[in-house]
């Protein structure tokens, strides 16, 4: 699997090609936009280049004036970071949740400025504290899911369902099952 760096690289050469401009030319023409917040920005560069949101997410962070602002931590320091202060017992979960799936085949945990990503050939889930008392995991999933704990969140997000975790043991039967439906239709 790649690295979060060579994600980024291959996604911005993709832009390039699909704009047919360099990243520099791109950057000016945000510049000369005349948009200053990152929404809007992606929103502009959604509806001038016809790029996808997560295209023009990337190319949004990755035109702005300092690269690394908003980056995220990379290598062994990145769960440190998520998980530090107040939100250091979540990291528990974290740990639940990663040996739980680590048996069912390879995946890609890209780090993120305050969650993981964890993607197979796409993203299916996403983990990281949402306050300091609890954890979500986020759920990418096109199926139903019949659960009170794992709840449907509105359309147009990153995902389909979240549940809210506080605890390792939270990490149930229940949840498991409906990961491993999430991880497998990433496949």
């Amino acid at each position: 699997m790649s690295t979060p760096e060579q994600a980024r690289a291959t996604q911005l050469r993709n832009i390039e090609a699909k704009t047919g401009q360099s990243l520099e030319t791109l950057r000016a023409a945000i510049a000369g936009s005349g948009k200053a917040k990152h929404g809007e920005i992606r929103s502009w560069l959604m509806e001038t280049y016809g790029l996808g949101y997560g295209d023009a997410n990337g190319l949004a962070h990755a035109a702005s004036a300092d690269p690394k602002a908003g980056a995220a931590p990379s290598g062994a320091d990145a769960l440190d970071e998520i998980y530090a202060g107040k939100k250091a017992h979540l990291r528990a979960v974290h740990d639940a949740i990663m040996a739980a799936i680590t048996p069912w085949g390879p995946f890609e945990i890209a780090p993120k400025k305050g969650y993981v990503a964890l993607r197979r050939k796409k993203q299916f889930a996403m983990l990281g504290p949402k306050t300091a008392d609890r954890a979500e995991l986020g759920l990418n999933l096109k199926s139903d899911v019949a659960s009170d704990r794992i709840v449907a969140q509105k359309p147009g997000g990153m995902c389909q369902f979240a549940v809210a975790l506080t605890r390792a043991e939270d990490v149930d039967t229940e949840v498991l099952a409906v990961l491993k439906q999430a991880f497998d239709a990433a496949a």
